[in-house]
């Protein structure tokens, strides 16, 4: 047996395995449901907004508010657009044709301000948003659709006005007690999340605890899953810890093989893995942009995205999800204010490993800086005017999906001097694609080892985003110029079809 057949019957039905599996390299389109789409009939809805809450115009954005002392949270906590799951279902089709294969909403249970992420009850939808039938009958929909829902968990902390937390403040014999830390020591009477009182934190050495949130048949993690959702995104996942996490993610699985759980993770994610499937990148979004924007030199963006990637392993770097923006950052056309260079990033987020991760109306350019500008209503006005970014975005899409290395394929890094280039491969010659980035202002020109002993000598390499003419490899060696402020995503070309006679030296190589 040749050297080349023993790799490739190590392979042997990896690529497959990972195809088979809906986490890996799924893209998510990120939705705040009060945000999303208008709902139907605004005025019916007002009696579910009393004061201090305040239900704006869906034309108004968000801006920062002021502290109400009465409900320890700030005002611009409780200001309200009125979207909601009945909405959303109606713009499933846009979600669908965007190549979304994955949904994901931010928190949906019952609970007091406008971003959910101080449930007072987490079995429960609230009411602004609808009821938990709809969130039912939306993973219907959904899956009808060949596509996935995932919902947040945020069970590092509920809300100060939950009857849980409440009863526990009130009464210390109560059973919920030591569901919770109390103490002097503390601001709020409690231990809260990062000191905020309106978040007190969930005791999650308290086995009730645990039994409650995802150890019984009945808790919140597993009733969902069995409700019909897909997986969980886990809110502040660092601090719920390896153990626990453990324990949540093989209750996940147990209930529903196949689950997905994400943890939001900001630490070094390497050790984080497999107490989750995968987590959301912030390490990397904050090298991409910053390389994107010439913060960050490119061989070191280039050293720290590969040593990630590495440490993590492939097989979790596909379902984790690689995000450029989301809720709780500014946005991308913000923080990255030249389009070309918020281009290099985006084509990366879409070949490095994992799941490429959109947030509502960042595919049409919306603007947003620090809490609360990011979380602006959806702008469906630029979707009708067929906005360029929206193209763009569709096409990269599109890219991602259609080509099985940038779903499911390895990493390898490549030599090089100027850019950051990397291969993504299979067990097929040709399923092969080689991206190069250049974020600096000026052209570059390389020379490229393509350290791929199955790409044939004399292999025309095409870009798949048409940004220059196709390239000959010659001994390895690709000869190549990445345009200023570009990422170059290269494929070979079969040379059944590059030549005349239809001649193919890759008759022998697979």
């Amino acid at each position: 047996m040749d050297h080349a057949n023993r790799v490739d019957r190590a392979l042997a039905g990896v690529f497959e395995a990972r195809e088979a599996d809906w986490r890996n390299g799924a893209v998510v389109y990120q939705v705040l449901v009060d945000r999303f789409v208008p709902t139907a009939d605004l005025e019916a809805k007002r009696a579910l907004y009393p004061a201090p809450k305040t239900l704006r115009r869906w034309d108004e954005e968000p801006r920062q508010g002021h502290y109400v002392d009465s409900h320890r949270l700030w005002s611009h906590e409780i200001d309200f657009w009125g979207g909601d799951l009945a909405s959303l279902a109606t713009r499933l089709d846009y979600v669908q044709q965007l190549g979304a294969d994955v949904l994901y909403l931010n928190p949906i249970c019952l609970a007091y301000t406008n971003h959910k992420y101080d449930a007072l009850d987490y079995k429960a939808v609230s009411p602004e948003y609808g009821t938990r039938d709809e969130v039912i009958r939306l993973a219907d929909a959904l899956h009808g659709r060949g596509m996935k829902l995932v919902l947040d968990g945020v069970f590092n902390h509920m809300g100060r006005q939950s009857p849980l937390f409440q009863q526990a403040s009130a009464d210390p014999a109560s059973h919920y007690r030591h569901w919770f830390h109390f103490g002097a020591q503390f601001p709020a009477g409690a231990r809260a999340w990062w000191g905020a009182a309106n978040l007190p934190e969930l005791n999650l050495e308290n086995p009730s605890v645990r039994e409650y949130l995802w150890g019984a048949p009945d808790s919140v993690v597993r009733g969902w899953l069995r409700d019909g959702i897909d997986g969980w995104r886990l809110d502040v996942a660092f601090d719920i810890g390896f153990v626990q996490l453990q324990a949540l993610t093989d209750a996940a699985h147990a209930q529903k093989p196949g689950s997905l759980v994400v943890g939001e993770i900001a630490n070094y994610p390497a050790q984080w893995v497999p107490s989750v499937d995968g987590v959301m990148h912030f390490g990397l979004r904050r090298i991409l942009l910053m390389m994107a924007d010439g913060r960050l030199d490119v061989q070191t963006a280039g050293r720290m995205i590969t040593r990630v990637i590495e440490d993590v392993g492939v097989e979790h770097m596909l379902k984790s999800w690689l995000y450029l923006d989301n809720h709780d950052t500014a946005r991308q056309a913000t923080e990255v204010a030249d389009a070309r260079q918020r281009r290099v990033a985006q084509v990366l987020q879409f070949t490095l490993p994992g799941s490429p991760n959109l947030y509502y109306g960042s595919e049409v350019g919306m603007t947003g800086g620090d809490d609360p500008q990011m979380r602006g209503p959806m702008r469906w006005d630029l979707v009708e005017a067929g906005h360029p970014q929206l193209d763009w975005t569709r096409r990269l899409i599109a890219m991602h999906r259609e080509h099985r290395a940038l779903r499911v394929g390895d990493f390898r890094g490549l030599v090089t001097r100027k850019v950051f280039g990397f291969e993504r491969y299979t067990d097929r010659a040709l399923d092969a694609v080689f991206v190069l980035a250049n974020p600096g202002p000026r052209a570059v020109k390389e020379f490229v080892l393509l350290s791929d002993s199955k790409i044939m000598d004399g292999t025309q390499m095409e870009d798949l985003l048409g940004q220059i003419e196709p390239v000959s490899v010659h001994s390895a060696l690709l000869p190549i110029t990445v345009p200023a402020h570009t990422t170059l995503v290269l494929k070979p070309v079969p040379q059944s079809r590059a030549r005349s006679d239809g001649y193919d030296n890759y008759k022998r190589v697979q």
